[in-house]
């Protein structure tokens, strides 16, 4: 089933090469892939997420959450899934994690307007805010993966495990990576602690999941201006 599945995967990505194939297609089953480079813009991939039926969330969801944000921004952010109020209100990170994240982010002047274009691994909520299983982040990976492309960010931040694992496969635990610069197909990204994590973590004691948030965006922020300086 394995080859099966490559193979399929395979003839796709020649078919949308030679523009041939079929992009209505594509949402209606994750059995189908999505060739790389198969959308032209955002605009199209939020509308082709707004009818996706690729695994079992799509039954439970009330909103898709695609993204927010500066569609050009230098940084993309992902995280994990939505929650209750993100699923509510079809945007990511709007919830308490994402009012602290906005707090974090604007403490080094990164506004969440202009500076970042936020998006999940998974774009429908998991029924009771459970961890995404590995074949729903399979299912909706095309659409990141897309996403990073369009997008072109300079940075990308990773926050939580589920993210960084659902992006580069890194199996590694958050706190043992976060902080540390990887490469990924050839683009800079940072794992961070999630905001969730901080707020069941209030400390701000040095050595505190907060206080490393702390020196994490102090270096990202760093880097984009070091990074803009170069430009």
């Amino acid at each position: 089933m394995i080859d099966q599945i490559d193979l399929f995967a395979a003839a796709g990505a020649a078919e949308a090469a030679a523009g041939n194939f079929d992009v209505e297609a594509i949402p209606t089953s994750g059995s189908v892939p999505i060739p790389p480079g198969i959308y032209s813009d955002l605009d199209t991939l939020t509308r082709h997420c707004n009818n996706c039926q690729r695994c079992g969330l799509a039954a439970g969801r009330t909103n898709v959450v695609v993204s927010r944000g500066n569609p050009q921004a230098p940084i993309m952010i992902v995280g994990e899934g939505p929650g209750q109020q993100e699923d509510e209100q079809g945007l990511p990170f709007v919830g308490k994690s994402g009012q602290l994240l906005e707090k974090i982010l604007a403490a080094v002047r990164l506004d969440t307007e202009q500076d970042v274009y936020i998006c999940n691994v998974v774009k429908c909520r998991p029924p009771n805010n459970r961890t995404p299983v590995a074949d729903e982040t399979a299912a909706c990976k095309g659409y990141l993966l897309e996403q990073i492309r369009l997008v072109d960010p300079k940075i990308i931040l990773l926050t939580g495990a589920t993210a960084m694992k659902g992006l580069t496969g890194e199996k590694r635990g958050i706190t043992k990576i976060r902080g540390q610069w990887i490469e990924w197909e050839g683009r800079l990204c940072m794992p961070i602690l999630h905001p969730a994590y901080l707020l069941r973590n209030p400390s701000r004691d040095k050595g505190s999941p907060k206080w490393l948030m702390w020196q994490d965006i102090q270096t990202v922020k760093a880097k984009l201006d070091e990074i803009k300086a170069a430009q």
